[in-house]
């Protein structure tokens, strides 16, 4: 599926929607290059999962936790992992294999730990199309 978005806040609704109606257990993979809206994605999922507090990527940390909403947010940044065995240290798999849902930043680092059910998401810029727009693509690649 591919989505094109004119604006941040369609971006957000766009997420926000597949917040509403993701399910315990969904595991999303965001890709994108910096710029493109990765956060307001992010903040637009945990919306419909019904998060108000405030997301943010979690750039210092691995994984940012939010248990506010309907069903836990678990939102990954793993752009500083160099192993995915560092993944371990974190306990990643009782956050993929939970009750809540993920979202994973730099999924391609730990590419060989993401399960075959993973949603996979990348946002794309064309300055050709306007400033804000943004070419969304969902695959779901799983088996």
């Amino acid at each position: 599926m591919i989505v094109e978005t004119h604006s941040p806040e369609e971006t957000r609704s766009f997420a926000r929607g597949l917040g509403e109606k993701a399910v315990p257990g969904t595991i999303y993979t965001l890709d994108g290059d910096l710029g493109t809206g990765k956060t307001v994605f992010a903040q637009g999922l945990a919306e419909g999962l019904g998060i108000t507090e405030a997301v943010s990527s979690p750039t210092f940390t691995i994984v940012q936790e939010y248990d506010g909403g309907r069903l836990p947010f678990y939102h990954f940044d793993v752009y500083r992992i160099e192993e995915p065995e560092e993944m371990e240290e974190v306990g990643y798999d009782d956050y993929f294999y939970g009750d809540g849902v993920c979202l994973i930043e730099w999924a391609e680092l730990i590419r060989d730990i993401i399960p075959d059910n993973a949603i996979h998401v990348t946002i794309e810029k064309d300055p050709e199309k306007g400033f804000d727009y943004r070419r969304i693509t969902i695959e779901n690649t799983g088996h």
